[in-house]
């Protein structure tokens, strides 16, 4: 591997051979080339610094870290619109990165695009296709041989177009951009809603779908609306057994699901420095809870000690040389500011159902019992790409000693998902996974598993009611195992470990006593653990790919008999026509997640065809005109059928359709199918009361139609049996509201003003079918 440059001061050579990390000071232009095998992936903190100076004086008036970051990171800094909540930036971000369940789609438009090679780094992982089963190296050699055409195709299409593979097993993305990827003052991009982890080591990492993942490697600038800044000051230090978890728990109760959509959160304060970086990056990857662009924290000794112990040590020192850049500039401005003191804070756990329910542990067991909730917990689950640091491993193992001290083991099953194979290397060498088993914990595969439903759960039937507590990041209804009736807890990896020793959500660890065999009463005492390794982290097993220099002469081959992969067709072209007599597919009550719209779990697997994954079109959804799931009417044959079965009828038949639904519509994951599938089906419009802000960047990509109601009280004024005429297309225009002409059945109709946030450049992707569509017409 070679680096072909004459200022390079050091090849660091970490962790291994296949731990390689191109971290170069390039003399006194402060450049940084860093990552996997890749010496053209840099920063230029010289253009940030450049940028930034253009755009401070132009604003005159300092900028908050995340300002300094993205305003860093313009196409045009000298002529780009700026202002908070309302213009679209251009950006030109430094790199992406996509998850197996995600970059399926984003390669084969990619592949559609007819381009050659990726303009940006770019890497794969393969991290969302693992079910959980049995155990770690069963269900990794499982989902290999069930997934085999899918890798392949990702492997293939990898080399082909210049893109990094992280083979299955490698572990979940956002612990392996943080190992590798992330570092100060960064911009990546990732297809998947908690990309934002890569916050922890002060980077600005942003949640998109497959589309905006292929303009930025096609070269193209990217579009985001310029985010308002949620300051959250942070006092004191954590101690005992609060964790950093708690600080996104709190702020989840604080702000709600919703409460930072159009926002970036910026942690700063004193309380900053008692963090660890892994603690850091779990506080932002839970932000994609309440809605927030990405959250971010200021550069501090903790990054650089992270960033020297994951082989980086070049880039800590760089960054330090360009500090300034790198922390908010005093006296900055916050459009809202939240304090939060550590040192009283208590450990938490939200939910059921919903991430933002905030409770004090102490309170749980008292509120679940007036709630009727299991008391009994079930499953306790550690892990995922939340909380799976070496720092949170440590801690559980810990408590999981003290109950093996006593001769206890956990009441309720016990799972531990490692993020990475450098961590689960790690904690197999450092006796952290055998304290775990042995306390009676199952270590499961490298991968996402039951925090994205790949979890063949058999404990309990489905419907049965149930409790399980986990340290993931979401919990909507059904989320984990496909049950309904299971109440899911998110709270910190020592939290869960108690309670699964405990067996109870009475439980509090602060105060509570155990009973020995002996019957011997005791306390556990506060989790620690280090914060890094003391003998440095064990790579593991070489689980990476990188492309060829030239993978123009290579092929990828979608057999067109796969029920998995399938070549994508073009959308249709807009027809210059107002869209007249929209049928209401299904006007949808109360919550709509991307879970609701499009489900994970046993629907991972065709996310690679369209056609297929569109019968899972929001089978979740609630109907409002008989409180059912997945039975809705057809309006043409009177019947009741599935939503998809009746999309696919209407489609068939040449009828166009529109989904009337609530607040804050589409939260949740990234993943666009819940955009792609009801443009495939037929659909042309999606009218809501408010929607959550990757969703509705998806449905504009796609060629659809995202409105709101100008008021909120109209969704009322829609019944299931509605034709919907959406009118003053041909003048459709950037802040200009179109109207929409309601039929009712009786023969009366009303009109109600829809609003829009389409840009002229989103209205261009409209008129073309599609944002692809008219990529493709740029080329001709």
């Amino acid at each position: 591997i070679a680096v072909y440059n004459n200022s390079l001061k050091k090849l660091v050579l970490g962790q291994g051979a296949r731990r390689f990390h191109v971290a170069a000071a390039l003399n006194a232009k402060a450049k940084v080339a860093m990552s996997r095998f890749e010496p053209n992936s840099s920063i230029n903190y010289d253009q940030l610094r450049s940028n930034i100076d253009i755009v401070r004086k132009r604003l005159n008036r300092p900028l908050t870290l995340s300002e300094k970051i993205v305003y860093g990171h313009l196409d045009d800094p000298a002529g780009q619109e700026i202002v908070r909540g309302r213009t679209y930036l251009r950006l030109r971000p430094d790199r992406v990165a996509m998850q197996d369940a995600t970059a399926q789609m984003a390669m084969l438009q990619f592949i559609s695009s007819g381009l050659p090679k990726v303009a940006v780094p770019s890497t794969i992982h393969c991290d969302h296709l693992i079910e959980a089963q049995i155990g770690g190296a069963q269900d990794l050699q499982r989902a290999k041989e069930i997934n085999q055409e899918v890798y392949k195709f990702l492997a293939s299409a990898g080399a082909k177009y210049g893109v990094g593979f992280w083979k299955p097993g490698s572990g979940i993305i956002h612990q392996i951009i943080l190992e590798n990827y992330a570092y100060p003052g960064v911009m990546l991009i990732g297809t998947d809603s908690h990309t934002p982890n890569g916050g922890g080591l002060g980077s600005i990492c942003i949640g998109v779908g497959g589309a905006d993942a292929v303009d930025v490697m096609a070269g193209i600038p990217w579009e985001l609306k310029c985010p308002n800044v949620i300051g959250v000051k942070l006092t004191g230090t954590l101690s005992g057994w609060t964790s950093p978890k708690d600080v996104i728990l709190k702020v989840a109760g604080i702000l709600t699901v919703k409460g930072g959509t159009g926002a970036i959160v910026e942690y700063h304060g004193p309380g900053v420095d008692s963090i660890s970086c892994t603690g850091m990056a779990t506080i932002c990857n839970m932000g994609a809870e309440i809605g927030a662009t990405t959250s971010v924290f200021p550069y501090n000794h903790r990054m650089r000690t992270y960033l020297e112990k994951t082989g980086r040590g070049e880039i800590a020192a760089v960054a330090n040389e360009n500090q300034d850049l790198l922390v908010p500039d005093s006296g900055c401005h916050y459009d809202q500011i939240i304090e939060i003191n550590l040192s009283e804070l208590k450990p938490h756990i939200n939910g059921p159902f919903t991430p933002d329910l905030a409770h004090p542990v102490s309170d749980i067991g008292s509120v679940a019992e007036k709630n009727g909730w299991p008391l009994e917990v079930k499953v306790g689950l550690i892990g995922s790409c939340t909380n799976s640091s070496y720092e949170d491993m440590g801690r559980a193992a810990s408590l999981a000693k003290q109950a093996l001290d006593k001769g206890l083991k956990c009441k309720a099953q016990f799972t531990v998902t490692p993020g990475s194979e450098q961590i689960r290397a790690t904690i197999e060498r450092d006796g952290y996974a055998k304290l775990l088993r042995d306390v009676g914990g199952v270590v499961l595969a490298n991968a996402c598993g039951p925090c994205i439903g790949q979890w063949d759960r058999r404990d309990v039937k489905k419907g049965e009611k149930n409790t399980i507590v986990t340290s993931f990041n979401r919990n909507f209804t059904a989320r984990n195992d496909a049950n309904p009736a299971t109440h899911a807890f998110v709270t910190s990896p020592e939290i869960v470990t108690a309670l699964a020793i405990a067996g109870t959500l009475k439980f509090n660890p602060e105060t509570d006593f155990l009973t020995a065999p002996n019957g011997e009463k005791f306390k556990l005492e506060p989790p620690t653990g280090d914060e890094l390794p003391a003998r440095d982290f064990d790579p593991g097993q070489d689980t990476y790919q990188h492309p060829p220099a030239d993978g123009s002469g290579l092929r990828v081959d979608v057999n067109p008999q796969s029920n998995r992969l399938q070549l994508l067709e073009p959308f249709d072209k807009w027809n210059g026509k107002d869209l007249e007599d929209l049928q209401v597919l299904i006007k949808v009550k109360g919550k709509c997640t991307t879970d609701h719209i499009s489900a994970a779990g046993p629907w991972l697997k065709f996310r690679g065809h369209l056609d297929n994954i569109s019968n899972n079109l929001l089978i979740g959804a609630v109907n409002i005109e008989n409180d059912a799931v997945n039975k809705i009417r057809n309006i043409l044959t009177g019947e009741f059928g599935g939503v998809p079965d009746v999309a696919r009828y209407y489609k068939k038949h040449n009828v166009s359709w529109v989904v009337v639904g609530d607040e804050n519509y589409g939260e949740g994951s990234s993943r666009e199918h819940a955009a792609l599938e009801p443009r495939h089906l037929g659909g042309r419009a999606i009218i809501v009361k408010s929607f959550a802000r990757i969703h509705e960047t998806n449905l504009k990509k796609q060629g659809l139609l995202p409105l709101t109601f100008s008021n909120p009280a109209d969704y009322d004024k829609i019944r299931p049996d509605d034709k919907i005429s959406i009118v003053g297309l041909k003048s459709f225009a950037p802040g200009k509201p179109l109207e929409a002409i309601i039929k009712h059945s009786d023969g009366s109709s009303e009109t109600i003003e829809l609003n829009h946030t389409f840009n002229e450049t989103q209205i261009e992707w409209f008129q073309a079918g599609s944002a692809l569509n008219k990529m493709k017409e740029l080329q001709k």
